[in-house]
């Protein structure tokens, strides 16, 4: 396997003096790599992969040097914008390394969310006029790797990728998870929150351990009736507008929307979009633990930033931020009694269960269990 350290130092020994991506739980050790030896301004993390692009670009602008963007593979959809617009040869021609984890590779048995994608992968990086290889899991050949993906993207005046399978990258000795200081689990936030719903309120979560912590809750209570809850396994960082889809096209029930700090700072305009529409049965509550504690606990600025402010300057009518059951429960009460949308920021640790199970129906039984729940 590849040693991640000696990796990141490769990059520095080409003359890579940014590396910016949205983390990936095939590159998580990378990520702690880059957590214990890079600089800040060296490492970003970034909201979404399109982001990552055109940070590096400006990146190559102010410095001349070839920048890293790291991604999973899902994350290509956010980035084919300014891949084609922006840095390829037939616009501004900017020459950058893309480091692709390889979910759903064909042969490997992966989630229903990842198979597609791991598909075309390979094919959509060809129709994008993309070079790309796999990363060798030797070190010294992925650092060789490296050095000559550098060269071909200064030859070509245009991105190169590197794709990285499963169990390429070694255990880092350090690890990113952030130690918050909060002690509402993320899955007692949630019961909290599906103990207040009445039984005709629509919820849909996030993807990640969210979506896998409310499914483990439903299959405790064995078949009760309809599931009154859509589980977004994948796409993530469009929860809201799945949400917001539901609540326009069915505006007397109430909708709730089970989100993450990660994934709504993802694609953070849906916060205006909401507000603009103004569902009046619409409650955001946003799970906020300050890190993508799905794929290795790198941070994200949720704590950095504030999301009930933000809400209300969006045009939500209604904000709050608790940490504790008690303020939750409290608030979605309150929030029953006012026209939304409205928006809850829960605080909660960075921990979960690690026998935490997932789904196993296919996920379009979960979609017809949950349009007949919408039918009643």
């Amino acid at each position: 396997m590849v040693d991640a350290t000696a990796f990141y130092q490769a990059a520095v020994d080409n003359g890579i003096d940014l590396i910016c991506g949205v983390p990936d739980s095939l590159l998580k050790d990378l990520s702690a790599a880059l957590h214990e030896n890079a600089a800040k301004d060296q490492h970003v993390v970034v909201p979404n992969e399109g982001a990552g692009i055109a940070l590096g670009t400006g990146h190559y602008l102010a410095t001349g040097h070839t920048p890293l963007v790291y991604m999973q593979n899902s994350g290509l959809g956010n980035a084919v914008n300014p891949l084609v617009s922006l840095t390829s040869q037939d616009v501004y021609q900017i020459p950058l390394v893309l480091l692709i984890g390889w979910r759903g590779q064909p042969g490997k048995d992966d989630e229903p969310q990842h198979r597609l994608q791991g598909r075309v992968t390979i094919p959509l990086l060809e129709t994008l006029e993309i070079p790309s290889r796999l990363l060798p899991s030797d070190t010294a050949a992925a650092a060789k790797c490296l050095g000559e993906s550098v060269a071909t993207a200064k030859a070509r005046s245009g991105p190169v990728a590197i794709v990285v399978q499963r169990g390429t990258f070694d255990a880092s000795s350090g690890t990113d998870i952030v130690t918050n200081g909060y002690e509402l689990s993320r899955e007692d936030a949630l019961l909290a929150v599906v103990g207040s719903l009445d039984s005709r309120d629509a919820v849909v979560v996030t993807t990640g351990k969210a979506s896998r912590e409310i499914y483990e809750h439903r299959q405790s209570l064995g078949p009760i009736g309809p599931k009154q809850e859509f589980l977004s396994v994948g796409s993530m960082g469009h929860a809201s507008q799945i949400a917001l889809g539901v609540a326009l096209g069915q505006p007397d029930r109430r909708v709730f929307c089970l989100d993450g700090d990660g994934a709504l700072i993802m694609h953070m305009g849906s916060l205006a979009l909401i507000g603009s529409s103004a569902p009046l049965q619409f409650v955001h509550v946003v799970l906020n633990n300050g890190c993508h504690e799905s794929v290795g606990g790198q941070a994200t600025v949720g704590f950095e930033i504030g999301i009930p402010e933000i809400a209300m300057a969006c045009g939500y009518s209604a904000s709050a931020s608790v940490s504790n059951v008690t303020d939750l429960t409290n608030s979605l009460q309150g929030f029953r009694e006012i026209e939304g949308p409205c928006l809850l920021e829960v605080r909660i640790s960075a921990t979960a269960r690690k026998d935490l199970g997932r789904p196993q129906e296919p996920p379009s039984a979960g979609r017809d269990d949950f349009m007949e729940f919408l039918r009643l």
